[in-house]
């Protein structure tokens, strides 16, 4: 048990900290425009799409509560296999929330507009798509989660 809960502090610490030294990139300045892709400043204060904004400030305390909530669920599962994913999940997670207690929101800064506009977003929210598509296949292949 110590063993899981170290590694999911460290998978947690490394996305976490990767993730807030990129986003203080853009909150120094930095910005790229292209036909394709703008690497811009955006605060979001709401989550995807900015659904939820109205929640204001009480949305950082209920992602804290629902990722709190996955990290007890997954050393309560005691499958070493969900370590990798719910880490890069939970620190992507963490990253997002630790930008709404320090900026008011969450720092965006990749507009995808070649063809279609997209929202803003960053690396937190590629990582958490990533790791939830892992859960999903960790899941639904019960043959490659064998702890």
């Amino acid at each position: 048990m110590v063993r899981s809960i170290i590694v999911l502090v460290l998978v947690m610490s490394s996305v976490f900290l990767i993730d807030q030294a990129i986003k203080s990139i853009f909150l120094d300045g930095y910005r790229l425009y292209t036909s394709c892709i703008d690497l811009i400043l955006v605060f979001n204060k709401g989550v995807a799409f900015s659904m939820f904004a109205f929640l204001e400030g009480a949305l950082k305390w209920i992602q804290l509560a629902l990722l709190a909530g996955v990290i007890g669920y997954t050393l309560w599962l005691k499958k070493t296999c969900y370590l990798l994913p719910v880490g890069i999940m939970a620190g992507a997670g963490l990253s997002n929330v630790a930008d709404r207690f320090m900026h008011g929101g969450v720092v965006d800064y990749v507009y995808w507009h070649c063809g279609f506009n997209f929202a803003v977003f960053n690396a937190a929210d590629v990582m958490i798509d990533i790791a939830v598509i892992a859960l999903m296949i960790l899941n639904f292949r019960p043959k490659l989660c064998k702890s």
